[in-house]
C-alpha cells in the first residue's frame, strides 16, 4: 500500500475517534444535568467553561503548529482528550467537573488543529478534494458514539464506567495509528500570529465556521433535551441520532457536490437547509416533523466546516497550520458558545423559541460567504 493511502487511513482513525469522544460527552450532558441538579441557565454556565478554555489555548496551539509537525501534537492531544473525558465521568464535585471539562476543551482544540492541518496537506498531495470525507468520518464517529451511549443508557451503565470504556477504546488505536501519520508538514513560513488589524480573508472564513459551528454545537448538546422536553419522546437520543446520520452521509458526498456546483452555491444551499429545518422543528413540534427538520439541519451543516477549512489552506498570509489554528478558534467558540446561549434563552423564554438562534446563524452564512468571495476576487 502506498504511503499516502496509509496516511489517509491513519488520519481517518483520528477523525473517527475525535467524533466518537465528542458525541459521547454530548450524549451524557442530560446525565450531568440530572446528577448535579442543574437548571438550564446553570447548565449553560457550565458549558461556557469550554469556549473560555479553548480561547486560552490560542497562543499555545499557535506555538505548537509553528514549532512542530502536526503528527506529535495530534497523537498526544488525542490521548489526553480521552483521559479528560474519563475525568469528566469520574468527577464527584463541580470543581473537578469544571476542571475536567476545561481540559477536555483545551485538548480538543489542539486535536482539531492538528487533524485539519494534516487533512489540508494530504488533500494537496492527492490533488483532489478529500477533506469532506475526513469530516464525514468525524460524524460517523459521532454517530457511533451516540449509538453506544444509547446502549449504555439502556443497560443502565454508569457514566463513569461508560466514559472509562470510551477512553480505553480511544487510547489504543491512537497509539497504533501514530507511525503512519503524515510527517514533515510544518510550513517554512507564515507560522507567526500577526496581531493588529484583522485579516479579512481569515475573518470571513472564521465567521462562516463560527455560525456553522454554533448550529452544530447547539444541536449536539440540546437536540436530546429538545426531543425529551418539547417533543416528549422517551428515547431522546433519536433526534440527535437522526441529525448525525444525515450530517455524516452528506459529508461523504460533499466533495462531489462542491466540485459540481462550486463553494459559493454550496454555502447558500447549506444556509437554506439549516434555516428551513429548524423552522419546521419549531412550527411543528411533533415526532415526524422534528425528525425531518433535524435531517435537513444535518445536511445543511455538513459541508460548511470542511469546505471552509479547505479555503483556509489557501491563505496568502498564513501557513495552512496557522490559518487552521486561527479559524479553529472561531469554530470551537461557535460550537461551545451555542449550547450555553441556548440554555440562557431557554431559561428566559422556552427551549422551543430558543432554537430561533439556529435560524439566525444559518441565514448569516449567505451574506458572510458573499463578502468572502467578493473580497477574494478583489485581492486576486
Amino acid at each position: 500500500m502506498e504511503a499516502k493511502k496509509k496516511q489517509r487511513i491513519s488520519l481517518s482513525i483520528y477523525f473517527f475517534l475525535a467524533g466518537f469522544c465528542f458525541s459521547t460527552w454530548a450524549s451524557r450532558i442530560p446525565t450531568i444535568k440530572t446528577t448535579f441538579n442543574l437548571n438550564e441557565a446553570e447548565l449553560g454556565s457550565l458549558l461556557l467553561a469550554m469556549p473560555v478554555s479553548s480561547l486560552i489555548g490560542l497562543p499555545i496551539s499557535g506555538w505548537l503548529v509553528s514549532r512542530f509537525n502536526s503528527r506529535g501534537p495530534l497523537t498526544i492531544s488525542c490521548i489526553l482528550f480521552s483521559v479528560a473525558l474519563f475525568s469528566i465521568g469520574s468527577a464527584n464535585n463541580l470543581i473537578l467537573l469544571i476542571t475536567s471539562i476545561c481540559a477536555f476543551s483545551f485538548c480538543m482544540r489542539i486535536l482539531n488543529i492538528s487533524m485539519n492541518t494534516q487533512a489540508i496537506t494530504l488533500q494537496k498531495n492527492y490533488g483532489k478534494k478529500i477533506n469532506g470525507s475526513f469530516h464525514g468520518l468525524w460524524s460517523t464517529g459521532g454517530l457511533t458514539g451516540v449509538g453506544f451511549s444509547t446502549l449504555m443508557l439502556k443497560f443502565d451503565i454508569s457514566m463513569a464506567q461508560h466514559l472509562l470504556i470510551v477512553a480505553a477504546f480511544t487510547f489504543i488505536p491512537a497509539i497504533a495509528a501514530y507511525r503512519f501519520l503524515l510527517e514533515n508538514d510544518r510550513a517554512p513560513q507564515g507560522n507567526k500570529l500577526k496581531l493588529g488589524k484583522p485579516d479579512k480573508f481569515i475573518l470571513y472564513l472564521g465567521l462562516l465556521v463560527f455560525f456553522a459551528a454554533l448550529c452544530e454545537g447547539g444541536m449536539f448538546d440540546w437536540s436530546g433535551v429538545y426531543f425529551k422536553e418539547v417533543i416528549g419522546e422517551e428515547i431522546f437520543t433519536l433526534g440527535y441520532f437522526t441529525f448525525m446520520i444525515f450530517m455524516a452521509l452528506s459529508r461523504f458526498f460533499s466533495d462531489i457536490i462542491i466540485e459540481k456546483i462550486g463553494m459559493a452555491k454550496t454555502y447558500i444551499i447549506s444556509s437554506s437547509l439549516i434555516s428551513c429545518g429548524i423552522l419546521i422543528t419549531i412550527l411543528f413540534p411533533y415526532f415526524w416533523p422534528a425528525l425531518i427538520g433535524f435531517s435537513l439541519v444535518g445536511m445543511g451543516v455538513a459541508a460548511v466546516i470542511p469546505m471552509t477549512f479547505t479555503l483556509a489552506g489557501t491563505s496568502p498570509k498564513y501557513s495552512a497550520g496557522m490559518a487552521v489554528s486561527i479559524i479553529t478558534t472561531y469554530s470551537i467558540t461557535g460550537m461551545l458558545l451555542g449550547p450555553p446561549l441556548i440554555g440562557y434563552l431557554a431559561e428566559a423564554f422556552n427551549l422551543r423559541l430558543s432554537f430561533i438562534l439556529f435560524i439566525i446563524s444559518g441565514l448569516m452564512l449567505i451574506p458572510v460567504s458573499k463578502l468572502f468571495f467578493r473580497y477574494r476576487k478583489i485581492e486576486k
